[in-house]
């Protein structure tokens, strides 16, 4: 298809403020498709933080007006054109973004983005937008993942999961895909307790000491913990109440103690985050192509660009695990 000249995107001009406004449908560069979009889901932590005025990551420097179409990075959509150099995708393929590249470019809140060919990945069409958008997500657990295989993977193990966000429930369907034979979840908010269960969790409960007593032995402690929120609090509930090693995936803005207690008996590992790679999207998608992954539980509502606000709060309230925005 021709693209259009313009096209709708979404930008945040200041805290607390975005507008659904007119922009030239960009030009894709060297190396770069043309992206018709077809939906876009919330990143909730990156979403709330940019429009509270708060940078996502320690460290870092917000500037607004924002990035048009940012913070968008999980999308999937149409290729309708093509850069120079391009040489894997063609026109009219199906394709979902599995890394947000870091670098200062326009996002995917829009109806068009020009964005790296090696970033994408080639999707049959019969995937349905809810099914796939999630998939950069999933490529970030899949990392956590395969980091933890090898250290000897899941198979057969007795595995805690902290915070049922996203990410969590993400987490659940990979370490049931991945072997263990019971995955326990911990999260104070109720309403995400049956999805869990319903997802291939064994069982799921608050994070109360009455309900898992200290010990880094014996049959009630865990092989593996993963924990998925970034507090310490909830890596030291896991730390004092696994075997062999604890993964940690949610945003560390605090220090964390390891203590005499977890150097022996065997000492427990405490594991950092890795890098993003293509291989990791790849071993993503083929869980959703297999059927052991499914994004669309994810997903709440699905909305407008024009009501990216609405989303955020319902976000922000816990009324919503993901936002669909489609923008056409």
């Amino acid at each position: 298809m021709n693209a259009p000249k313009f096209m709708k995107t979404l930008q945040i001009e200041a805290p607390g403020q975005a507008v659904w406004k007119d922009a030239p449908v960009p030009e894709p560069g060297p190396g770069e498709v043309l992206i018709k979009v077809l939906g876009v889901t919330t990143c909730p932590h990156w979403d709330m933080h940019i429009m509270d005025g708060e940078p996502m990551f320690p460290g870092h420097r917000l500037e607004y007006p924002y990035l048009p179409g940012q913070p968008g990075h999980e999308a999937t959509g149409e290729v309708v054109a093509l850069g120079p150099d391009t040489r894997e995708l063609k026109v009219g393929d199906r394709v979902v973004a599995w890394q947000d590249t870091g670098q200062p470019r326009p996002g995917f809140y829009a109806q068009f983005n020009a964005f790296p060919e090696v970033s994408l990945l080639a999707i049959p069409q019969s995937l349905r937008v809810e099914q796939i958008a999630s998939l950069e997500l999933a490529m970030c657990v899949q990392v956590t993942f395969d980091q933890i295989a090898a250290h000897g993977g899941l198979e057969g193990k007795r595995v805690a999961l902290s915070g049922l966000g996203p990410a969590g429930l993400v987490a659940v369907q990979m370490a049931r895909a991945y072997g263990a034979t019971e995955i326990v979840c911990l999260d104070p908010v109720d309403a995400r307790h049956d999805l869990a269960r319903a997802l291939g969790a064994t069982r799921v409960e608050a994070p109360k000491v009455s309900l898992f007593p200290a010990g880094r032995a014996g049959a009630g402690a865990f092989d593996v913990g993963i924990d998925l929120t970034g507090l310490p609090v909830s890596i030291e509930f896991l730390m004092d109440r696994s075997k062999e090693l604890v993964a940690l995936f949610g945003v560390l803005r605090q220090e964390v103690r390891f203590g005499f207690r977890h150097l022996f008996g065997p000492g427990l590992t405490l594991m950092g985050y890795g890098d993003h790679n293509r291989g990791a999207g790849q071993r993503a998608l083929q869980l959703v192509l297999d059927g052991k992954l499914k994004l669309d539980a994810l997903v709440t509502e699905s909305m407008g660009f024009d009501r990216y606000a609405e989303g955020v709060e319902m976000l922000r309230r816990k009324e919503a695990i993901k936002i669909l925005y489609l923008p056409w």
